[in-house]
C-alpha cells in the first residue's frame, strides 16, 4: 500500500518496558515504519525519565497527563487526540487507538475530520477488579463506543472477536498478537540478584493486579512440597493496597521472591531458565507473557479462561490448564509439573514451536496494513 501517516493513541508509550499494549505498539509500529509508513506514538509525559525523539523509526511525542488511576489514560488520550487532529501537511491520516477506555475520544475525529479511526481492543477493561462501580459504568459506555464509532475495530483474540459479534453485532477484525524470537541467556544476573541457578524456580510475569491473581498463585504455591522457588516479576498498577496484601502473604514463605518490575536482560534470563511459567489470570485479552514463555519452550501452567485455551490448546504435557480461581487445582498442577519436568519440557518444545509459527508480528502487521488500506481506499 502507499505510505500512510499513523498516530498511535492510548498506550503508555515507547520504548516498551512493561505492559502488553506497549510491546504490541512497538512491534507493529516499527514494522509499519520499515514498510515506509510514518508512525507517531503519543507517549505519556510521566512514562519515563529519559526522553527520546524517535524509537525504532517511530516518532515519539510526549503529552502530559494526570497521574491518577481514573484520569491518567483518559487525560492523555484526550490531549493526544487533540494534538493528532491539528491540521498540517504531515497530519495523521489514521488515528489508531489502543484499549477500550481511550475509545471515548474516537467520536471527535469521526465527527470533525475525514481521518480514519481504528481501535484495537486488548481486553474487556470494565471487568478489571481495580475499578469501582462508577468507573466500570463509564468503561461499559466506552465499550459501546468501541463497537459503533471506529471505522474498524480490531481484537487480539478470537474470543474477543466473538464477544463483539454476540454483544454488539460488530464484526471485528481478529488480528493475533505476535511473539519475538527468544534471546536465550545463561543465568548470571538472576544468580547475583536472587541466587537462582536455573530450573530451580517457577515464574510469573505480569502486573500485580487482582485479575491476574498472583495472590492465588502465592496461596497455592505455599502448599506445594518442593525446594523450587516462586519468582513473581511485576509491579503495581495503581494497586498499592493489593500489592501490600500480596507482600504479607509472600513473606510467610521464604521460597517466594517478589522481584518487582523486571525487563531487558534479567527478564530474558528469567524466561530462559525457569522450570515452569504460571499465569493464573481470571481475565486477559491475549497475554504476551504467555506467548513469550512459550517461545522459550518453558512448560506452561495457566487458568482455563478462553484466551489461555486459545494459545495452549488442549491440556497436555508442556501446556497445563487448571480451573480458573481454584487454588487446590493450581496447587496440584504445580506439584505435578514440578514432579515430571522432563516430560513437561518435551511437550513444551512442541507447544512453543506451534506458538511461534502461529503468532507472528509480521503477519499481524500485514493484517493491520490491510485494514488501513481498505479504510483509506474507502475515503478516497
Amino acid at each position: 500500500m502507499k505510505s500512510a501517516r499513523v498516530a498511535f493513541i492510548g498506550q503508555r508509550g515507547v520504548p516498551a518496558t512493561i505492559g502488553g499494549i506497549e510491546h504490541h505498539v512497538e512491534e507493529i509500529g516499527s514494522r509499519l515504519v520499515a514498510r515506509g509508513h510514518e508512525v507517531t506514538v503519543y507517549t505519556r509525559g510521566n512514562y519515563t525519565t529519559e526522553r527520546v525523539t524517535a524509537h525504532r523509526g517511530m516518532r515519539v511525542r510526549y503529552v502530559p497527563t494526570a497521574p491518577t488511576k481514573h484520569l491518567e489514560a483518559l487525560v492523555h488520550s484526550g490531549l493526544s487526540t487533540a494534538a493528532a487532529m491539528l491540521p498540517g501537511r504531515n497530519a495523521a491520516q489514521i488515528l489508531h487507538y489502543h484499549a477500550i477506555g481511550p475509545s471515548v475520544f474516537t467520536p471527535l475525529p469521526r465527527l470533525l475530520s475525514r481521518r480514519r479511526v481504528v481501535l484495537t481492543v486488548h481486553g474487556l477493561d470494565y471487568d478489571r477488579e481495580k475499578w469501582g462501580p462508577g468507573a466500570r459504568t463509564a468503561l461499559r459506555t466506552a465499550g459501546w463506543i468501541s463497537s459503533h464509532v471506529p471505522h474498524a475495530t480490531i481484537t487480539v483474540s478470537a474470543n474477543l472477536a466473538e464477544y463483539y459479534r454476540a454483544r454488539y453485532g460488530r464484526e471485528a477484525v481478529h488480528i493475533r498478537n505476535g511473539v519475538t524470537a527468544p534471546v536465550v541467556r545463561e543465568p548470571r544476573l538472576i544468580t547475583e540478584r536472587w541466587g537462582l541457578r536455573g530450573r530451580d524456580y517457577v515464574l510469573f510475569v505480569g502486573r500485580l493486579v487482582p485479575e491476574k491473581a498472583p495472590d492465588l498463585l502465592v496461596r497455592s504455591f505455599r502448599d506445594v512440597p518442593t525446594d523450587a522457588r516462586l519468582v513473581i516479576a511485576g509491579g503495581s498498577s495503581f494497586t498499592d493496597e493489593y500489592v501490600g496484601v500480596l507482600e504479607k502473604a509472600a513473606a510467610a514463605d521464604p521460597r517466594i521472591i517478589l522481584a518487582g518490575s523486571v525487563y531487558g536482560e534479567p527478564l530474558q534470563e528469567l524466561y530462559s531458565n525457569a522450570a515452569a511459567f504460571v499465569l493464573p489470570s481470571k481475565l486477559e485479552g491475549l497475554p504476551l507473557t504467555l506467548l513469550e514463555a512459550a517461545s522459550y519452550r518453558v512448560p506452561l501452567i495457566a487458568s482455563d479462561i478462553p484466551p489461555h485455551r486459545e494459545v495452549i490448546g488442549a491440556d497436555g504435557p508442556g501446556g497445563r490448564l487448571f480451573h480458573s480461581g481454584d487454588a487446590l487445582a493450581l496447587r496440584d498442577t504445580l506439584a505435578s509439573v514440578l514432579g515430571s519436568l522432563d516430560t513437561e519440557r518435551v511437550g513444551a518444545r512442541a507447544v512453543g514451536d506451534r506458538v511461534v509459527r502461529e503468532y507472528d508480528w509480521d503477519q499481524a502487521t500485514d493484517a493491520t496494513e490491510e485494514v488501513y488500506e481498505r479504510l483509506l481506499a474507502a475515503a478516497r
